[in-house]
């Protein structure tokens, strides 16, 4: 059964990024296995769970409610990257190419927000 969430762009969007995550951090040092790949991995998630949670809410204000938690998880793993650049666990190309990543999903995450609660504009 496929559920609503999946033909949401923002959605598909997120998937590719929490795949280009887990790819990403695949070679991160074992030392960070357990904080920074961790961390990274479980925002990345939550970006993708909280769509398709709020989604399956069944009204537009508990929609927004989890598009706007997303949206903060992605501000967070663009952090994050930020981070691994500066410990040097990623090239600048790596790095500019993932912050893309979260900079066009987070836009796309205030646009659907914009849409469905016009007071937030």
């Amino acid at each position: 059964m496929e559920y609503s969430h999946k033909k949401l762009v923002v959605w598909q969007r997120s998937m590719q990024l929490a795949n280009h995550i887990y790819t990403l951090t695949d070679h991160y040092p074992s030392k960070e296995l357990f904080t920074l790949v961790n961390q990274m991995r479980r925002a990345a998630i939550s970006i993708l769970s909280n769509i398709a949670e709020g989604r399956s809410r069944g009204s537009d204000r508990d929609f927004v409610h989890f598009l706007l938690i997303s949206r903060g998880s992605c501000s967070e793993l663009d952090t994050q990257l930020l981070l691994s650049h500066s410990q040097g666990y990623i090239s600048e190309k790596e790095c500019q190419e993932a912050c893309q990543m979260c900079e066009e999903l987070g836009n796309r995450l205030t646009r659907l927000i914009q849409h469905l609660d016009p007071s937030k504009r």
